[in-house]
């Protein structure tokens, strides 16, 4: 290949490194981001390249013959967005070798200029649908599951706005689920003096910030540390630890200056074909609008919502069989996995964007804060013994969605 101005190694690596900086924002594993940078290196010429990838920073190595370069990027975006996911993935998957770099160049700018897919009304909605569809799942009874729709919704477009004002990201999280909270007890609280009464107020507590829970790390980090990437696994891991905590620690607060009684069991009256049917709705509806959050396309949307509408009832059904919460999870996160693989064979959505919203509504919320309230007051045992359940439920989903990325995909089965 003759060395041109256009071809200079400079510009090729940072095209590159520009393709991975874009991943990484939009919420790419670090397999992903380093698989994507090698080919589109390998497409553009490059002899040789090398990447370190963490939740915030690439550091690459180009060589072309005997030219050397290497560059570092901080990307302080830390978010979602399923839909630049799969079309950056359809770029590279269009690079051929001898591809002249002003090619990528104006793919990614093309891909950088897309907007969002939903607005900021819509995008509330799904979500205030999604945590009251969840609310139903734990659950909660028609006044909850309103109540959570609103306090969701609110929480979600004040969240937006906060992010767009580039607030800090944690502090977005505390704030946001803070002004959930304190909507939902206001409207439960206002119903009971009017003597309109439900009891299962954990429940809804917990449902109406779920569109907190950072899905998106807290799967991508697992799986970077099935493939060994430690320094991302752990960064990614450790940024879930401190949301949750964020967000965990504002609903606290929220429910006991309101002096909640929470730790309460609930039961639905509704039994059989219809409790199945409204089971496999609200699944569905769950995990659509999850997907709608993670702006991923219509279509990806409604995949999602029909792996989640298989999956998320049979996983209920089996803890109500007597299945330990952690099994039913890693074999209903391993037939996500494996639905995902399928529908993203036959069409351009990649798994991670099919899987993440199913799996996001399986997290254990309720358990997960039964931990933080029972620590704030002392009560160490029972905070342990939440605490380590609920690990070990969010450890079954990593390795059921593992489990079936290493039996639909040789480069995750064998380390090559």
């Amino acid at each position: 290949m003759q060395d041109v101005p256009e071809l200079s190694l400079e510009r090729r690596s940072a095209a590159v490194l520009r393709l991975g900086s874009m991943l990484l924002a939009a919420g790419a594993g670090s397999y992903r981001v380093k698989d994507s940078m090698r080919r589109a290196a390998a497409a553009l010429g490059l002899h040789q390249h090398r990447a370190q990838v963490t939740l915030t920073e690439i550091t690459t190595t180009a060589r072309d013959g005997d030219q050397v370069r290497t560059e570092v990027v901080e990307q302080r975006e830390v978010g979602v967005n399923a839909d630049r996911i799969d079309a950056l993935a359809g770029v590279v998957e269009r690079l051929r070798p001898g591809t002249a770099v002003a090619a990528l160049e104006e793919a990614l700018g093309r891909v950088e200029r897309t907007p969002p897919r939903y607005g900021a009304v819509l995008n509330a909605l799904a979500v205030a649908l999604a945590c009251a569809a969840f609310a139903f799942l734990n659950d909660g009874g028609p006044i909850v599951c309103a109540a959570v729709l609103v306090a969701a919704g609110l929480g979600q477009t004040a969240r937006r706005r906060m992010l767009h004002a580039r607030l800090n990201k944690f502090a977005v999280t505390a704030l946001a689920a803070a002004l959930s909270s304190t909507v939902y007890v206001g409207i439960v609280l206002g119903l009971e003096e009017l003597g309109v009464a439900d009891a299962s107020h954990e429940a809804g507590l917990i449902s109406a910030v779920l569109y907190l829970v950072p899905g998106f790390p807290l799967v991508t980090g697992v799986l970077d540390l099935v493939r060994m990437d430690l320094s991302a696994g752990v960064a990614r891991l450790a940024y879930v630890t401190v949301t949750l905590l964020s967000a965990g620690m504002s609903v606290w607060a929220v429910s006991w200056i309101a002096a909640l009684e929470l730790d309460g069991t609930t039961t639905t009256a509704l039994a059989g074909p219809v409790l199945l049917a409204l089971r496999v709705l609200a699944s569905a509806v769950a995990a659509a609008g999850f997907a709608m959050l993670f702006n991923s396309t219509p279509r990806a949307a409604c995949v999602a919502a029909v792996i989640g509408g298989v999956a998320n009832p049979a996983r209920l059904y089996l803890v109500e069989a007597g299945v330990a919460p952690q099994a039913a999870s890693l074999a209903a996160a391993c037939v996500i996995g494996l639905l995902a693989a399928l529908a993203a064979s036959r069409g351009r959505a990649s798994r991670v964007t099919l899987s993440v919203p199913a799996v996001v509504i399986m997290v254990p919320g309720v358990m997960i804060y039964r931990s933080l309230v029972h620590l704030n007051e002392g009560e160490v045992a029972q905070a342990l013994g939440n605490g380590v359940e609920a690990t070990f439920v969010v450890m079954g989903l990593g390795v059921g969605l593992a489990v079936a990325r290493m039996l639909t995909d040789r480069n995750w089965a064998f380390d090559r």
